[in-house]
């Protein structure tokens, strides 16, 4: 099936396929019929995740489905880190903890400063082309160290190191559309963190497999990170284990807003505030960011998915130390969320295409490779008005593959 613009020219032909009318798909999802009939006209966003996993299991379909696969466009920026996901690709499944696929590896220390001084800031600011050059390497390379190490400390540090490769790898392919690959990292990492039988390392892992879960379950989403974050809490003993912890509680606040639970949201957020007050507020050196700013930044991604719109989403924003975040992964995805959720309103469309902007210009590989922003961007181009904005939204349509 050929993209559409938007995600609701998608849902037309898949629900035409199925033989199902709008009042049938409409008693199945609890949407109403006019939303579904606005979204496949193009002129209502599909981009809140409790939407798209109600569509996706109402029409038996996966996400991808849905959405679509990685859409590629002429614009190098967008296209050229989907280049090295073959390498990342053969690099995960090539390998295993007891059987590497090469037999030469750099001296342990050396990966250990290639991740911290190269991969992590690479993973920061989004740039995936640069990481997809020298990241299978080094997956490939700690393999080796785990399978033949020098002595149980280097075979310690080797898993440690492999489970932050994982998440950079994870988080890549997911940022890209390869939710397979995602999770294939994901369970790799998870292999290790069993392997040592580290409690924090678990911890990370978990966090990475409800990251990278099919979205047609946010249910198991939020009980997985449920039980994760309760049984990692007894062992929290200090600033690792306590934003390893933080990052679980707000993973199980977007997912209970994913099955639209408010309450149970308002709960895990309440956790992840309690949390980050143990920890510093400098989100550039914790662990995923977390931090009382990023708690923040997390309540504006649960207040989108829970519908909040226009003026509401500027609201949660004054909460939100932004120039904390520096230019980082966080920072790009929370003023894409703000843009998102202002697009939902007509009287402010306009400020949503500068916070889209913004996001774009802190990672534009990233955000030209968004989903959900493609989405905003697409049904924005149906509905602009103003020539101006309309010029704006045709170049960022152009960068990202949006047919205008």
């Amino acid at each position: 099936m050929p993209d559409g613009i938007t995600i609701g020219t998608r849902l037309r032909a898949l629900r035409r396929w199925r033989g199902m009318s709008l009042d049938e798909l409409a008693g199945l999802t609890g949407l109403s019929k006019s939303f579904l009939s606005r979204a496949e006209r193009g002129q209502r966003t599909l981009d809140r995740r409790s939407h798209l996993a109600a569509l996706a299991s109402a029409l038996r379909i996966s996400e991808s489905d849905l959405v679509g696969g990685p859409h590629l466009s002429a614009d190098p920026v967008q296209s050229a880190p989907h280049t090295h996901v073959p390498a990342l690709r053969v690099a995960l499944q090539s390998n295993s903890l007891l059987s590497p696929a090469t037999d030469r590896a750099r001296p342990l220390p050396d990966l250990a400063a290639a991740l911290r001084s190269q991969i992590e800031p690479l993973r920061r600011a989004c740039d995936y082309t640069a990481i997809g050059a020298l990241l299978p390497d080094i997956l490939d390379e700690l393999h080796v160290h785990v399978a033949a190490p020098a002595d149980e400390a280097v075979q310690r540090q080797a898993l440690e190191l492999l489970v932050e490769a994982c998440v950079c790898a994870a988080f890549t392919a997911k940022n890209l559309g390869y939710v397979d690959l995602a999770y294939v990292a994901a369970n790799r990492a998870m292999e290790a963190a069993r392997f040592l039988n580290d409690p924090v390392q678990i911890g990370k892992a978990e966090f990475l497999r409800a990251q990278t879960m099919p979205k047609t379950a946010w249910d198991r989403v939020l009980l997985s990170t449920e039980r994760a974050a309760d049984a990692l809490e007894p062992h929290v003993n200090g600033a690792s284990g306590h934003e390893v912890l933080g990052m679980l509680t707000l993973s199980a606040s977007l997912a209970a807003a994913s099955v639209r639970d408010g309450e149970r949201a308002e709960h895990w957020l309440d956790e992840a505030r309690r949390i980050a007050a143990r920890v510093p507020d400098e989100p550039l050196a914790n662990w995923q960011s977390f931090s009382a700013t990023n708690v923040g930044v997390w309540d504006v991604t649960v207040g989108v998915e829970r519908g909040v719109a226009g003026a509401g989403v500027l609201e949660l924003t004054g909460a939100v130390r932004e120039e904390k975040l520096g230019r980082s992964s966080r920072r790009a995805a929370y003023l894409a969320d703000v843009g998102r959720g202002l697009a939902r309103d007509p009287r402010t469309r306009g400020d949503a295409v500068r916070w889209l902007q913004r996001a774009e210009r802190v990672a534009p590989q990233r955000i030209r490779n968004s989903v959900a922003v493609r989405e905003s961007i697409a049904v924005m181009l149906e509905q602009a008005r103003v020539a101006s904005q309309g010029r704006e939204l045709r170049g960022m349509a152009a960068r990202m593959g949006v047919p205008h």
